[in-house]
């Protein structure tokens, strides 16, 4: 059976699954993203990349800002859809859209559900120290992330992977995992299991006032804290120059022995910049300085420094 297929994503994790769809051969008819936003020094418009991968392939584009009213809806019903593909869209679907295509929506979601349902799924994972997580394709409700479990595929969390690095590997995953769900579909064959009602966490969304390193917590969990927010939207410190504090986003870290006053430096030369924690101490191996790109620990410590024993500001 060929499907007609309405795609509905917004960031680049949601790109390779849109790119995987088309050239299965699956038809397309539409594509709904977020509305260009400004950014940049110039705040210019700028398009999403699902938006912009969606007009080089000639697909056409629709970038409401809410999918609520009427008008919407009958536009998105007469598209006349036997399925919508949901991945990091963004914005809520109304049940009016949920139930349009005659198969619903398949949303590609980036954990082992109901483990993380919501916005920040990745970094949530990290920070949480969790060991594994996954791609489901979920047949959507309207609850958040409720909807039963189609298609899954597992991966595993190693120590100090970062959530960028978990990104890229699960965005083009999600592309394989859904493109097998289409294929199930067509065939009358998807199959559904119900979300287990246990084990449920919510992934909410970063806010700017939890990214600040609180080196009262033992190592471990700053550890994850710093990996959990890299690259974006980094997690940070203040550090003492000269006797002139200066943020430092701390990208990359690594387990240490070492005790001593939360935040306090413990050492600082050659390739070595260990931070003592409420327990035990960790290594920043990667940071970045206010206007300036990541740098390596030993390019910190050469181009700025810093005293043994110092505290953050």
């Amino acid at each position: 059976m060929t499907l007609r297929i309405v795609f509905m994503g917004t960031p680049e994790f949601s790109v390779p699954t849109l790119m995987e769809v088309v050239g299965q051969g699956w038809d397309v008819v539409a594509c709904y993203s977020q509305p260009p936003r400004k950014s940049g020094r110039g705040m210019e418009l700028h398009k999403t990349p699902v938006h912009e991968a969606a007009e080089s392939l000639g697909i056409p584009v629709f970038t409401p800002t809410s999918l609520k009213s009427d008008e919407e809806q009958e536009r998105f019903r007469a598209l006349e859809a036997d399925v919508a593909v949901v991945v990091a869209y963004g914005l809520l679907l109304p049940r009016p859209i949920l139930e349009a295509p005659e198969f619903g929506c398949l949303n590609g979601h980036a954990s082992l559900l109901p483990r993380w349902r919501g916005a920040a799924p990745i970094n949530r994972a990290i920070m949480a120290g969790d060991t594994e997580t996954g791609i489901q394709v979920m047949r959507m409700e309207a609850g958040l992330d409720t909807g039963p479990v189609c298609m899954s595929e597992t991966v595993a969390i190693t120590p100090n992977m970062t959530a960028g690095e978990l990104h890229d590997h699960l965005s083009p995953l999600c592309g394989d995992v859904m493109v097998r769900a289409l294929s199930a579909l067509s065939r009358g064959g998807l199959t559904e299991t119900p979300q287990s009602d246990e084990g449920i966490t919510y992934a909410s969304k970063i806010e700017k006032t939890e990214t600040r390193i609180d080196w009262t917590k033992p190592a471990t969990e700053v550890h994850n804290h710093i990996r959990g927010l890299s690259s974006f939207p980094g997690a940070w410190t203040e550090m003492n120059f000269g006797g002139k504090p200066e943020r430092v986003k701390v990208l990359r870290s690594i387990l240490a022995e070492g005790s001593g006053q939360p935040g306090e430096i413990l050492a600082a030369s050659g390739k070595k910049l260990l931070i003592a924690c409420g327990d035990g101490a960790v290594e920043l191996t990667q940071v970045q300085r206010a206007g300036k790109k990541a740098m390596s620990a030993e390019e910190l410590l050469r181009g700025g420094h810093l005293e043994v024993g110092t505290l953050p500001s």
